[in-house]
């Protein structure tokens, strides 16, 4: 949920859209783009399709951003995160540095529902295997978490003692010593699982501040 300071700076930035068409989702494409779609009941009585489309690398100018569509037209376009304001209330949009970590819908009193990944979509494949291959699905979710917390409990002490062995910590707040040392070699693996086991989590929007990266989050 974003904060009312955030909401207001994520309402600002949404512009006009000009109308064109959304374009299928490609196969090669899983990496670079997340599509997600929501059904909703309007004035007219029928059930229109909404589809956020994200650039998870940026448009032109290396910005990440959201398009919004109303049954395959552009109707909005916002840098993340955005909040885009549709019948019965607004669509959330947030990426982390791994991929989308919010895109839900959230009606006025609150309530949230995430939106459905395109079947095509990196997203919507993860989401199938959820649903054709429960129990696999829970193991992989299950090993990715605890790979972030393997990660962080072995990673955070070494991180935490060469950054106060930089002489301006050190004389403000003194050095630490980690109990804990891993060969160089270790090390780079724990970051390369982290790096795909909070990929893998991205690909389910689960996000947590500590285990993926919050630190890191530039949500401006």
């Amino acid at each position: 949920m974003f904060s009312e300071w955030k909401r207001k700076r994520a309402a600002g930035k949404v512009t006009a859209g000009d109308g064109h068409a959304l374009r299928r989702y490609r196969w090669w494409q899983p990496f670079s783009r997340a599509l997600l779609h929501l059904r909703l009941a309007e004035s007219d009585g029928l059930r229109h399709l909404w589809s956020v489309n994200v650039k998870l690398w940026g448009d032109s100018d290396g910005e990440v951003v959201a398009d919004l569509y109303r049954d395959g037209h552009h109707v909005a376009h916002s840098k993340l995160p955005a909040i885009f304001e549709v019948p019965g209330g607004t669509i959330e949009v947030a990426v982390s540095g791994y991929g989308l970590k919010r895109c839900h819908f959230v009606s006025p009193d609150g309530s949230e529902l995430q939106l459905t990944p395109d079947r095509a979509s990196a997203e919507g494949r993860r989401a199938r295997l959820r649903q054709t291959r429960p129990g696999l699905s829970r193991l992989i979710g299950a090993a990715s978490l605890g790979m972030l917390v393997v990660a962080l409990v072995l990673g955070l002490p070494q991180i935490v003692e060469q950054v106060t062995n930089i002489p301006l910590v050190a004389e403000r707040v003194g050095t630490f010593s980690s109990p804990i040392h891993l060969p160089s070699w270790l090390n780079v693996s724990l970051l390369v699982a982290a790096l795909l086991a909070s990929s893998e989590r991205a690909l389910r929007l689960r996000y947590n501040w500590v285990l993926d990266g919050g630190l890191f989050d530039g949500d401006d």
